[in-house]
């Protein structure tokens, strides 16, 4: 385990080398749950090779006791510990999943931007609505600058997963979902569908960017350059075009899209009555909660 560990904490890239707060507050809650688990694991192990060792048939000195069956201390000893493990265990993870609550918004002295996620099959459309312009397998932010989602689906289920940035969260079709990040470097970072869903599942991946806001200026003012126009029209038949894409742009006529994808996938799932009242059910919790 401890060699397969330092080898993960090798990779250059993924959930043990973050890039963003988040990532950061997750690779600690990781390390901090597995040092108790070891205190379990580690001593089984070597036990079991012990036992093997000194209880061999050519071992004159081991003792054979079929009739014993109790010891206090090994029965204090096997509850104990685990119990404490559990415990502490525990107690960090609800800790923990109050801490990363991805409804959150992060505090920053820097205004947040916010970017509306949309699943297909089998691609990603990040769209900026105060921008006014959307991306196709492409997510540019600038570092530092808190990025406040919206996250759904157009199709099926799935799930957004940034390993550097953290915060996998689920897009759901019909409903919306919430999830706030902030990368600490600049550089280049892979972007996932951790979720299988159907035959391209396996291409379903995007480029993450992370430049300086000059350079997050242009590459918006380049989007509104080269990027053909959005509606709700030309939405849809992005929608309906099956299989994956390269990297393409484009300019927004109404800021509408997120949420005519919302309306639109919830009216196609009409059949399953409870879809509505589940969607009602986390969009007036999420607005009490915030």
């Amino acid at each position: 385990m401890l060699p397969a560990l330092m080898m993960l904490c090798a990779c250059s890239e993924g959930v043990l080398d973050p890039k963003g707060p988040v990532g950061e507050q997750e690779k600690q809650l990781l390390i901090d749950a597995l040092v108790p688990m070891l205190l379990v694991v580690i001593p089984v192990l070597a036990l079991t090779l012990w036992f093997a060792w000194w209880f061999r048939a050519s071992n004159a000195r081991a003792t054979y006791r079929p009739r014993w069956e109790y010891s206090g201390k090994i029965e204090f000893l096997i509850w104990i510990v685990p119990l404490l493990v559990i415990l502490f265990v525990g107690t960090l993870a609800w800790s923990g999943a109050h801490q990363l609550d991805p409804y959150r918004p992060l505090t920053s002295n820097r205004k947040e931007i916010h970017v509306d996620v949309i699943a297909m099959d089998w691609r990603w459309l990040f769209v900026y609505p105060d921008e006014g312009v959307a991306s196709v397998n492409e997510l540019v932010i600038p570092q530092g600058t808190p990025v406040s989602f919206r996250l759904t689906s157009a199709t099926v289920m799935n799930s957004f997963f940034i390993p550097s940035l953290g915060g996998q969260i689920y897009t759901m079709p019909g409903m919306q979902t919430r999830l706030s990040l902030l990368a600490s470097e600049e550089g280049v970072y892979r972007g996932m569908a951790a979720q299988f869903s159907g035959d391209g599942f396996s291409d379903m991946h995007f480029r993450v960017k992370v430049t300086s806001d000059a350079a997050f200026s242009s590459w918006v003012q380049h989007a509104r350059a080269v990027g053909a126009t959005m509606d709700a029209l030309s939405f849809d038949n992005l929608v309906a075009t099956r299989g994956t894409s390269p990297v393409s742009y484009y300019t927004l006529l109404d800021n509408g899209v997120f949420d005519h994808a919302v309306s639109s996938t919830s009216q196609r799932h009409a059949g399953d009555s409870s879809m509505p009242r589940v969607a009602a059910r986390i969009d007036s919790s999420s607005g009490s909660e915030h």
